[in-house]
């Protein structure tokens, strides 16, 4: 079955970096678009960065743009965010999704926290 795995979550102080990764299998992942989501207490969930099966598209939520970087690698069925000048508004658990025969999976998901 299709099992997504995050990790690389923690605490991390204002202005840091952080690089979160998803370990995707149960689905032919080379072939699959990606995408990280986030959701902060009390929020509802929202889309933070897509990435194309090939990796040469991507697309980032605005509050995201610039600071942070989606990318994979088909031979590890590995996806990841890169996560830069984090800020206590980036405080969120972050999941891993795939949309497969148009069925919604998500991962455990992997929290974030910024503060000092």
């Amino acid at each position: 079955q299709v099992q997504l795995v995050e990790s690389g979550g923690g605490l991390v102080q204002p202005g840091g970096s952080l690089r979160l990764s998803c370990a995707a299998s149960g689905f032919s992942f080379g072939v699959s678009a990606m995408s990280w989501y986030r959701q902060a207490p009390g929020k509802e969930r929202e889309l933070v960065a897509t990435i194309s099966w090939s990796g040469t598209t991507t697309n980032y939520g605005d509050s995201v743009k610039g600071r942070f970087t989606i990318s994979r690698d088909n031979f590890k069925n590995t996806v990841y965010l890169q996560m830069n000048s984090l800020n206590p508004e980036d405080t969120a658990v972050y999941y891993c999704n795939v949309q497969w025969w148009h069925v919604n999976y998500w991962g455990q998901g992997t929290q974030v926290t910024v503060s000092s």
